[in-house]
C-alpha cells in the first residue's frame, strides 16, 4: 500500500500581499494586482500584475540580514521563510523548485553568461541558504511547472526518496518574458477575462509560493490536504498552441481522477488554468466537457494575479485550499458572458460551498498538461 501524502502548510508572496491571509482577504474584496506597468523602454505600458519594488525591499530587509540576492531570490526566500521556521529539515527532506525563467533578468546587458542564470544554481543557492541537505530538484516545464512540482514531491515521497519536501515556485516579470508573449500576440490590451466572449489575451504576473508536503503530518497541523492523484501528459500538438481537441488535458484529468478514485460527480471545485487566450480557454472547455465536468463550479485566478508562469500552479492550488478551508468559492474575475463553444459553470460571485475534492489543472507551451486531485481531510 502506497504512503498517503499531504500538504499541511503553505505561503505566498504576490502583488496582493506577502502572506496567505492578506491574499485571501484581497480576493474576498475582489481586488486585483493587474494594472498598467511600463516594463520595456520605448514601448507602451502593459497590463500586468507586479510586486512593488519598494515594498519588496522593505519586507525583505525586515526579515533577512543578508542582502546578496536577486529580486526573484528575495521573493522566493520570503515565501519559504515561514515554512522553514515551522518545520524541521532532515537528511530525508526534499527541496523542489518550480520556475520557467528563473534569474533570466541577469542576462540583460551581459556579454558573458552569469552563473546565477542557471536554474540548478538558483535552486542550490536557495537550498544552501535555507539549510537543506539533499540535492535540489528543478521542475521547469513551462506553465505546468507549479502543478508538476506538487506531483513530483508526492511521487518522490511515495517512492521512499524523501520523508517530506518543501516545494517553492516562482517567476518574475522581465523584458524577456513580456517580449516573448508579445511576439505571439498573446498579451491582452486590457485586464484579462478568462472564458469570456470578449477576452483578448493574457496579463503576465509575478509571484512566489511555497508548500510543505509530508507523509507524516503532525497532530499540531492546522489543516491537511491529501494529494490523491496526479498526472502530466504532453499532447505534442504545437510548440505554443494548445490542442484543439483537449486530448492532453483530458488524459491528464482522467489519469489523476482514476488514481484518486474520484468520479466527476464527486469533484466540488475546479481551479482551472484560464489564461484568457482564445485557444487555451476553448481547449479547456472541451476537455472538461469530455470528462463530464461542465457543471462543476470553476474559476481562473488570472484576473487577480495575471499569469505567473512557474508560480501559477502552486499559487492557485494554495488559493483553492483556502477556498476549501473557508468554504467560499471565489469568482472568476472579469467573466461576464461565455466565450467558449462548450458550457462551463464559471463562478461569478463569492458564494458559500462545501468543498472536499478539488481538481487543479494547468496547460502550457510545448503541449504540456497537468492535473492533481486534492482532498480536504
Amino acid at each position: 500500500m502506497r504512503k498517503e501524502v499531504y500538504i499541511t502548510d503553505y505561503n505566498c508572496v504576490t502583488p496582493l500581499g506577502f502572506d496567505v491571509s492578506s491574499n485571501w482577504n484581497a480576493l474576498l474584496d475582489g481586488k486585483s494586482g493587474v494594472a498598467l506597468h511600463k516594463i520595456i523602454e520605448n514601448q507602451e505600458p502593459f497590463y500586468a500584475s507586479m510586486i512593488g519594488a519598494e515594498k519588496l525591499e522593505e519586507e525583505f530587509q525586515k526579515n533577512f540580514d543578508n542582502q546578496d540576492f536577486t529580486r526573484l531570490e528575495k521573493m522566493f526566500l520570503l515565501s519559504l521563510k515561514p515554512l522553514v521556521e515551522r518545520h524541521s529539515i532532515s537528511d530525508e527532506t526534499g527541496f523542489i523548485l518550480s520556475t520557467t525563467k528563473g534569474n533570466i533578468s541577469l542576462l540583460k546587458n551581459q556579454t558573458a553568461l552569469p552563473e546565477g542564470v542557471f536554474l540548478s544554481n538558483l535552486a542550490q543557492k536557495l537550498a544552501d541558504f535555507s539549510g537543506f541537505k539533499t540535492k535540489p530538484i528543478v521542475v521547469s516545464n513551462a506553465c505546468v511547472s507549479g502543478v508538476m512540482a506538487i506531483a513530483v514531491a508526492k511521487n518522490m515521497i511515495q517512492a521512499g526518496k524523501y520523508k517530506d519536501a518543501f516545494v517553492v515556485a516562482g517567476d518574475e516579470i522581465s523584458e524577456f518574458v513580456i517580449s516573448g508573449f508579445n511576439s505571439f500576440q498573446a498579451i491582452g490590451s486590457e485586464p484579462c477575462k478568462p472564458y469570456d466572449k470578449n477576452r483578448n489575451g493574457i496579463n503576465i504576473g509575478e509571484a512566489t509560493a511555497a508548500a510543505y508536503i509530508t507523509s507524516e503530518p503532525s497532530i499540531n497541523e492546522k489543516f491537511s490536504f491529501k494529494i490523491l492523484g496526479d498526472s502530466a501528459i504532453n499532447d505534442a500538438n504545437h510548440i505554443s498552441g494548445p490542442s484543439r481537441t483537449g486530448d492532453g488535458l483530458f488524459a491528464s484529468i482522467k489519469n489523476a481522477m482514476t488514481e484518486a478514485k474520484v468520479s466527476a460527480k464527486q469533484i466540488d471545485f475546479i481551479s482551472a488554468h484560464g489564461t484568457a487566450t482564445i485557444y487555451n480557454d476553448e481547449m479547456e472547455a472541451i476537455a472538461f466537457n469530455r470528462m463530464e465536468l461542465q457543471n462543476i463550479p470553476l474559476n481562473s485566478m488570472k484576473g487577480y494575479y495575471g499569469h505567473c508562469l512557474g508560480a501559477s500552479g502552486l499559487l492557485e492550488s494554495i488559493i483553492s485550499m483556502e477556498s476549501a478551508l473557508k468554504n467560499i468559492l471565489i469568482p472568476s474575475k472579469n467573466f461576464k458572458e461565455t466565450g467558449t463553444s462548450q458550457p462551463l459553470n464559471i463562478i461569478k460571485e463569492n458564494q458559500p460551498a462545501e468543498i472536499k475534492y478539488i481538481l487543479k489543472t494547468a496547460s502550457g507551451f510545448g503541449g504540456c498538461n497537468a492535473a492533481i486531485v486534492l482532498e480536504k481531510c
